[in-house]
């Protein structure tokens, strides 16, 4: 099957009286992993394509590309951008895994239930895995033989590249490294994980609402809000499972947050306020999807609830 087969399956599911979210979720899911691994990897030289596609196939939970199915369906947005989005997106988010993992940042041993890829490939190999994934990330927004618009094509890369760059991802894992050891305030906490963690999140959903050039200020404004309380209440459910689950739910280690001294919404807030504050986010994610002004926000809806009532 070919990519433009995958981008051109039918959206089932998009009634917002008929919506099935686990048959929704599925149908996404394949598609997007059909294309996957069609694109990662392939014909690379000396291994690099084998590290590429460990670090990326079978496994990882896809919300992000799942975000950006949902935005671009309830905007009508364009069908090959949207998977060509989603697949971009989860290529950045792969390759910082990647590189967060590494003895130079967090030094982890294992990610999605099996050994990282810097301890199977080693720390070469790994680095440039996530270099290449990186670069792949773009290319894919960038093809030569889709109909998707220039115009469109040029804003999901500006959209990509300032969620993972130095106001965005990276800028957040910076704050990370030179915080571990320090007490900081929940604002600070906050802005670190609203870097780190929610601006892929957040440029998720605008990559999707941007599949539409189209799509109303209104909605724009909404869904920002959306991205944003999803991608905090993300960041305190992963605070608050590094606590109460174990490794083999989790898939990585556990218990590392407060082995290796970083600030975490639980040992800033207490367990019960942490998961408190989860659901407010949730709930403040909702509000912001009945202000959108579409008519159909059920899936995102579904992966707010999602993302907070998750157990790994």
């Amino acid at each position: 099957m070919n990519a433009e087969m995958i981008a051109e399956q039918p959206q089932a599911g998009a009634d917002l009286k008929t919506l099935d979210f686990s048959v929704w979720m599925l149908e996404r899911l394949a598609r997007t992993e059909d294309a996957l691994s069609l694109w990662v990897g392939v014909n690379t030289p000396a291994g690099l394509g084998e590290a590429m596609r460990y670090a990326v196939l079978d496994g990882g939970k896809r919300l992000r590309p799942l975000l950006v199915w949902a935005a671009a369906e309830a905007v009508g947005g364009h069908a090959a951008a949207t998977l060509r989005a989603g697949c971009a997106v989860e290529l950045i988010h792969a390759y910082s895994l990647v590189h967060d993992d590494m003895p130079c940042m967090d030094n982890d041993v294992m990610r999605r239930g099996k050994p990282t890829v810097h301890v199977q490939f080693g720390e070469a190999s790994a680095l440039l895995a996530g270099d290449a994934l990186q670069a792949l990330a773009f290319e894919l927004l960038l093809p030569e033989e889709d109909d998707i618009p220039c115009s469109m094509q040029a804003k999901l890369c500006r959209l990509l590249g300032a969620a993972a760059g130095s106001h965005g991802m990276a800028g957040g894992q910076a704050i990370d490294l030179a915080s571990v050891g320090k007490q900081l305030t929940e604002s600070q906490l906050r802005e670190m994980h609203r870097l780190k963690t929610g601006a892929l999140l957040l440029g998720s959903v605008l990559m999707g609402a941007a599949c539409n050039a189209q799509t109303e200020a209104r909605a724009i404004e909404a869904l920002t809000e959306y991205g944003q309380a999803l991608g905090v209440a993300f960041q305190v459910v992963d605070d608050i499972l590094d606590v109460v689950a174990d490794s083999a739910t989790l898939g990585k280690t556990a218990g590392k947050d407060a082995a290796n001294d970083k600030p975490t919404y639980v040992s800033l807030l207490g367990l019960e306020r942490a998961r408190a504050h989860a659901e407010e986010l949730r709930q403040q994610a909702h509000a912001a999807l009945a202000r959108s002004g579409l008519a159909d926000t059920q899936a995102l809806a579904a992966l707010a609830d999602m993302v907070v009532q998750r157990s790994h």
